[in-house]
């Protein structure tokens, strides 16, 4: 009853965006994550995806990439990404499949650990940072918090936290992300959202300790990474 964890999919087998247009190793990467998974992942695991699914728009054109999902081995569970237009409902999303799990405001467990995560966004100090973009982290930081309360409420300490954006900007620089996951005694951190990034830039391993993994699919050559 391991956990992995991978992101970033973008998965397109209804729409027109080849991945390949940003490089070689992109090429046929669907193929990759499939064969991986099939050969590290058993139904009794748990695989976390934080975000960037499908690059459909609509919940009936992602139908097929969900699918997809579906039919690999193990329990999912996801957080909302960037590109993700198509999450509508939750309640609609949470019954589409039985082995497959959305949170948003929400948590769900595995065994004493409590799984709690939101979309996130980019943070104050970045480059770019805007009022617009700061209405927008506020609002997820309050996401963020709702999610690890409810399961509180239900008695649990021990807090797995996914996320799509990291919690920090490139200067690894605190946030309230991190104050919240601090507050909460969280244990390990995933995010996805960054691609062709240099080791030196990216939020990982223990840092104050909690434990930190980037685990956008091609920073992880396709290979779904141990958690748990």
């Amino acid at each position: 009853m391991a956990i992995y964890a991978i992101s970033d999919f973008h998965l397109a087998f209804t729409t027109e965006k080849p991945m390949d247009v940003f490089g070689e190793k992109w090429l046929k990467h669907e193929e990759k994550i499939k064969n991986n998974w099939l050969h590290i992942i058993n139904e009794e695991d748990t695989i976390l995806i934080p975000g960037d699914i499908s690059w459909s728009m609509k919940i009936d054109e992602s139908m097929m990439d969900l699918e997809w999902i579906h039919n690999l081995p193990g329990r999912k569970i996801f957080v909302k990404g960037n590109h993700d237009y198509w999450w509508q409902s939750i309640s609609k999303l949470n019954n589409l499949y039985e082995d497959m799990k959305f949170i948003q405001n929400n948590h769900f467990s595995h065994g004493e650990h409590a799984i709690c995560g939101t979309r996130g966004w980019i943070c104050p100090g970045g480059e770019k940072f805007t009022e617009n973009d700061n209405k927008i982290y506020k609002r997820e930081l309050i996401r963020l918090r709702l999610s690890l309360e409810s399961a509180v409420k239900e008695g649990f300490s021990k807090f797995i936290v996914m996320l799509h954006y990291p919690p920090s900007h490139d200067k690894k620089e605190e946030s309230g992300f991190i104050d919240i996951l601090k507050e909460y005694n969280v244990e390990k951190v995933i995010y996805g959202h960054l691609h062709s990034v240099s080791k030196e830039k990216v939020l990982e391993g223990n840092i104050g300790g909690i434990e930190y993994y980037l685990t956008s699919c091609d920073y992880l050559d396709f290979i779904p990474i141990k958690i748990l």
